[in-house]
């Protein structure tokens, strides 16, 4: 059994399939999670928020780590100064968080975790957005005004148990429930797959990072579990 850390940051390409590997590797090993005050707020527009203490139970080494209790110094990150962890594993990465690695900053959770635990010789494994040139994700709910009829009684809007429906969803506000996609009779609210294209100054962060000593890119969500889970 390995001492993991995870640090999840504000993406949401690759965070469900980022979740459910470290679910898997949970079973066998002890996974703390690191939490940047973006990642919380993604993970509860996904409606993923809730699953991460299905991951971190909440024991010594298991806890769900949040960055807006933790303060700026984030004193838990020096667990990887005392080699508390085995491994580090960003997934996802976004490129703000990649770019600030490889440009030595460290002023949010992950990447104060990246930056310790890079000093003490522990392992660190990023899974970035960009790692493909061109990719599809699903974003968050939205309304899409082509098929939205203004309904006068918009059953949405009074059935969010969140109050986040006007004129579009409020995502800072959203936790991925659905009940408003149910509940619109005309489908109006949805998740429609977007296209991504990498920006050559994303692709040279990651090639940059591939030259730190101590990291390690991951090409896709399925390298997580190669990384811990038995042959």
């Amino acid at each position: 059994m390995k001492n993991v850390a995870w640090a999840v940051t504000g993406a949401g390409h690759h965070l469900a399939e980022s979740l459910a590997a470290m679910r898997r590797v949970s079973r066998d090993n002890r996974v703390c999670t690191f939490v940047s005050r973006a990642g919380e707020e993604v993970a509860r527009m996904y409606g993923l928020f809730d699953r991460l203490s299905e991951i971190s139970g909440g024991g010594y080494l298991e806890e769900v780590i949040l960055e807006r209790e933790e303060g700026a110094s984030s004193p838990r990150a020096g667990r990887f100064m005392m080699k508390r962890f085995d491994l580090l594993i960003i997934a996802p990465a976004t490129a703000n968080t990649v770019a600030k690695i490889v440009c030595g900053i460290a002023d949010t959770l992950p990447t104060n975790a990246a930056a310790l635990a890079n000093k003490a010789g522990v392992p660190v494994y990023v899974l970035p957005t960009d790692v493909l040139d061109r990719s599809q994700t699903e974003p968050p709910y939205s309304i899409d005004r082509d098929l939205c009829e203004g309904c006068e009684v918009c059953e949405p809007r009074r059935g969010c148990p969140r109050e986040a429906i006007g004129e579009q969803i409020d995502l800072v506000i959203c936790d991925g429930c659905g009940v408003c996609a149910d509940l619109c009779p005309r489908g109006a609210i949805r998740k429609a797959a977007i296209s991504v294209v990498t920006r050559p100054l994303d692709r040279e962060n990651i090639e940059r990072l591939r030259a730190i000593s101590g990291f390690t890119v991951l090409e896709g969500p399925e390298e997580i579990e190669r990384l811990l889970l038995p042959k």
